[in-house]
């Protein structure tokens, strides 16, 4: 389970900053004197704690023994926005109040010196926003309403007495009444609409005017002028559009709906239940839709919908829905202005700014005036031109997944680095690229589990075409690509989120309501981030396939990881995490109807769930349709830092690793994905150089002495027959810890300063060259080794054993279908104690056995006794195979030589031109063979063939020989 939700649980404390307040009251709980006051003033904020509603869930002050003010100044538009003052859980005396007795404390300060302010801050200030709470932080007070408490700042005032300020009023008429005041004597007033000046009046502290002849939607702004200071108020009036039923077409989805014949029209489609009206706002109306925007409502669902008409082929229009509940529940707003849940491509007022130009060429630009997020519409779009459009995925038990977070991978943070990187996968051997989240998430650089759009690609990373650029280039290389999604929750700049939501403090961001269709109010499980999707909702449901069909069809992607699907269920609360950790039926049932969803667009669709527990589930998912024609089964991401640190630590105790197999799951088929290392997880490296074991001539805290043992965790992870990981940079040796700062420091996760865990990392892999230092690329190289042979040997689709719970663990891992004279038992000896260990191989027969990290296949020893010890030095290796491999360049030439369907019914074909085939039973009878040239294209009939395993040997054109099992069904 990710652990990113610490960095965003203030989100939209920061999102505050630049958004609208609306409410500023007065409190009986507070009092300020003098009031009114100005910044240089010397003030007494004065809490009673007699006078708060006890009850109400916005207090929970529990007779602390001090209270801070947490406070800050600014602006109307932004009252924290000169400064803050509180260091938020620290008893650290800055902000401390004094306790007066009988349940009062107060503090005293001049708000100029005490924030900081510069003379122009001094002088605009208007506002404060403060919060109280206990000295650690766990007890804080809010007003009533659960929002920030708000002070005027100033003696000039301008209070809004109709409408309430920030308030948007559905217009049934066509006048409208708008009043304020203002203190400290006369203010010029200017109120404008939709941008326009529509009324002035000079020298007055009272301000009427009623707007007459209204046909638009309108967005007001007053400005309110005295010596020199400005104060506006902002407010707005939609017009009910009188919606007209009419039948939703046919064939369309929620979203955009392009017009295949026609790049001048596209239907936009929104599932809005409980809504009454829906205005589309655009580049395309200048922001300021009239009535002939207003969505029409399909009359069988609650479906609206519009056909845009008159569109440019090839312009990038922007536009947002603004939807309305004449009569919303309390705490609910009437309007939310929000982009397209299903929008595939963003821009966001917040992040854009920060997204580097040679990152995202050419990006949309941002409409002026507006807020939050927008969806980008383009008629006439240019496909790519996919070069691979028959990508064969490797078989699940030949993965060997790298893991990467882009943002950490090279110093452009972008797909263009992994593009010119892509030799580096290829000579490591890998087969699959798991990205992390790549969605639009919000901030820029982030892990991406705090996902907002799901179908939209955040732009940080790059383009759309850049990604998929990737992706066919992966494929040319026979080089898979899975995607990390988080749909287990979504965050609060989601659609879905906002429009069905509670905002007490009208700040525009809120939690879901009660009458939301996707999300629960409060979490149903133990592990929750962010808000919690309801899976058995029918909308949630119709959500998530749209997303699974979205990334399948149109970027070519080969499989999900499903983060958290601990939380699929909705049959727990967020306390109680016995019941999320135990068997739940629902999410059993749903997360398989999800891989059914994927399967049907894919039949080979890789589906990984990170789930990390309650293994009769695991078991259920693991084994499901391994029997199709086209043999299913979910992979579990299989946790197996702890034991096999120990192992590189060189600690005996709570090391064994015989659950990195799928047998020790109760899988019926090598369904788990294990792995030593993952984003989640500290680096090996980093607890073997603080905490390794040593002694007089072997320190494993030495760095070159730890970094010499690392091939040998290799040895006893990828081999191990299944899906295995590695996270990126392990194969270098990394040793930063998890928990290292932008900055080079390390941030222990009880540190004061925040534990740094989703901080962006440092680079020494690329600026100290790390592939050209010897013990590193000795890793590296020993690593690619290893993945050739798991590839590329069947055996490593066999059986094994796994010996382990002490420092020299052994492997035997064979395949008796597999001829005598081929590869068919290979043994892995590793010794990770800190003094050289005589090893009983104990091989299962006698004879010559090759050591397969010999790529030349030279390098063999007689064996006569097969218990006979070998002597194993400190962090080192062995692996014997009872037959030779092949070289290196012969390797790196079967990596895209190979057969499919695989199981087969009638017939198989290869994946080049071949000049020979042979195929051979289990004893090693040859049983067909075939001569001359054969295009890849040509199919081999094996309708003749009983069921059951056999053996291809084939050669191609260039000369190049596999050797590889074939399942007759």
């Amino acid at each position: 389970m990710v652990a990113f939700f610490l960095k965003f649980k203030t989100m939209k404390k920061l999102l505050f900053l630049f958004i609208t307040l609306s409410c500023y009251v007065g409190y009986s709980q507070i009092t300020i004197n003098p009031n009114p006051f100005n910044t240089d003033e010397s003030i007494t904020i004065t809490l009673d704690l007699n006078n708060i509603n006890s009850v109400t869930d916005c207090n929970n002050l529990n007779n602390p023994t001090k209270i801070y003010l947490h406070s800050g100044i600014g602006e109307d538009s932004d009252p924290w926005g000169f400064g803050v003052v509180g260091n938020w859980g620290q008893d650290d005396g800055v902000g401390e109040m004094t306790n007066n007795g009988n349940g009062v404390w107060s503090i005293t300060f001049i708000p100029e010196t005490y924030y900081s302010l510069n003379a122009t801050q001094a002088t605009n200030a208007t506002k404060m926003g403060m919060v109280f709470r206990s000295a650690d932080g766990s007890q804080e007070l809010k007003d009533n309403g659960c929002s920030d408490f708000f002070i005027n700042v100033g003696s000039f005032q301008v209070t809004l007495t109709n409408p309430t300020e920030g308030s948007t009023t559905v217009l049934s008429t066509n006048s409208f009444n708008i009043a304020a005041s203002n203190t400290n004597g006369v203010a010029n007033y200017q109120l404008y609409a939709n941008g326009s000046l529509l009324n002035s009046n000079s020298s007055t502290s009272n301000f009427t005017y009623t707007h007459t002849g209204i046909t638009s939607n309108q967005n007001y702004v007053l400005d309110v002028t005295q010596a020199g200071t400005t104060l506006s108020k902002t407010f707005a009036v939609i017009i009910d559009p009188n919606v007209s039923e009419e039948a939703l077409p046919a064939n369309l989805d929620e979203g955009i709906n392009y017009n295949e014949n026609d790049n001048t029209k596209a239907i936009l489609v929104l599932d809005a239940p409980n809504k009454d009206f829906v205005y589309v706002a655009g580049s395309f109306n200048n922001w300021s839709p009239d009535t002939s925007y207003g969505m029409k409502k399909d009359p069988s669902s609650s479906k609206f919908w519009l056909e845009l008409t008159g569109l440019t082929s090839g312009v990038d229009y922007t536009y947002q829905y603004w939807v309305v509940d004449e009569s919303p529940i309390a705490n609910s707003p009437v309007m939310v202005k929000t982009a397209d849940p299903f929008s595939t491509l963003v821009l966001s007022p917040f992040d854009d700014p920060g997204i580097p130009s040679n990152s995202y060429p050419n990006m949309p630009t941002y409409p002026v005036g507006q807020e939050r997020e927008v969806t980008v519409l383009k008629t006439g779009q240019t496909p790519y031109n996919w070069q691979v459009t028959n990508f064969t995925k490797p078989a699940k038990e030949d993965l060997v997944i790298y893991e990467v977070l882009i943002r950490d991978f090279d110093a452009n943070r972008n797909y263009q680095d992994l593009i010119d990187r892509i030799d580096y996968f290829k000579n490591l051997n890998v087969n699959a690229i798991q990205l992390m989240p790549v969605m639009e998430y919000e901030g820029n650089e982030s892990w991406g589990y705090n996902t907002s759009f799901h179908m939209a690609l955040d732009k940080y990373y790059g383009t759309e075409d850049k990604l998929k650029e990737f992706i066919d280039l992966c494929h040319q290389n026979d080089i898979a690509v899975i995607l990390d999604i988080a749909l287990n929750h979504a965050f609060g700049r989601n659609p879905m989120v906002r429009m069905w939501m509670e905002d007490p403090d009208g700040d525009g961001w809120g939690s879901p309501s009660t009458e939301n269709p996707y999300f629960n109010t409060v979490a149903r499980h133990s592990y929750n981030v962010g808000e919690d999707f309801n899976h058995q909702q029918p909308r949630t449901q119709k959500y998530v396939q749209n997303v699974i069909k979205h990334w399948v069809e149109d970027f070519n992607i080969d499989g999900f990881r499903w983060d958290l699907t601990k939380g699929f269920t909705q049959n727990c609360t967020a306390s109680d995490e016995g019941c999320t950790n135990s068997y739940q039926q629902d999410r059993v049932d749903v997360l398989k109807d999800y891989a059914d969803y994927s399967w049907s667009l894919d039949e080979s669709h890789y589906v990984i769930f990170e789930h990390l527990g309650s293994a009769t589930e695991e078991q259920q998912w693991a084994n499901y349709r391994l029997t199709d024609a086209v043999s299913k089964g979910i992979m579990m991401w299989g946790k197996m830092t702890d034991p096999y640190n120990q192992l590189t630590m060189g600690y005996a105790s709570n090391s064994n690793i015989n659950r990195m197999g799928s047998d020790s799951r109760g899988f019926d088929a090598p369904r788990l994905v294990g792995y030593a290392e993952s984003h989640d997880e500290e680096r090996l490296m980093y607890k073997n150089l603080q905490y390794g074991n040593s002694n007089a001539s072997y320190d494993v805290q030495d760095l070159d002495t730890s970094l010499a043992r690392m091939s040998a965790l290799g040895a006893v992870t990828l081999t191990i027959p299944g899906p295995k990981m590695i996270w990126h940079f392990g194969d270098l040796g990394m040793q930063n810890s998890i928990f290292t700062c932008s900055n080079g420091t390390v941030n222990t996760p009880d540190g004061t300063d925040g534990d740094c865990k989703l901080d962006t990392k440092p680079q020494p892999q690329w600026t100290d060259d790390w592939l050209g230092i010897t013990n590193r690329n000795q890793i590296y190289n020993d690593w690619a080794r290893l993945n050739d042979l798991k590839v590329n040997e069947p055996v490593f689709e066999g059986s094994y054993t796994i010996e382990s719970g002490n420092l020299t663990p052994r492997i035997h891992i064979w395949d008796d279908a597999i001829p005598s004279n081929q590869l068919k038992d290979v043994i892995i000896i590793t010794n990770f104690d800190v003094v050289s260990q005589n090893i009983n191989p104990n091989f299962p027969n006698t004879g010559t056995w090759f050591e397969l990290m010999d790529e030349t296949g030279s390098t063999s020893i007689e064996v006569s006794n097969t218990t006979s010890p070998i002597t194993i030095a400190p962090g080192q290796f062995k692996i014997f195979g009872n037959a030779s491999t092949l070289s290196t360049q012969q390797f790196t030439e079967a990596q895209a030589f190979k057969i499919y369907p695989n199981p087969a019914h009638t017939s198989f074909r290869f994946s080049q031109d071949i000049t020979n085939v042979e195929i051979y039973d289990i004893t090693g009878k040859l049983i067909q063979n075939y001569s001359g040239n054969f295009s890849r294209n040509n199919e081999f009939d094996i309708t003749s063939l009983n069921s059951g395993i056999y053996i291809i040997k084939a050669q191609n054109i260039s000369g190049g020989h596999l050797t590889t099992k074939l399942v007759k069904i």
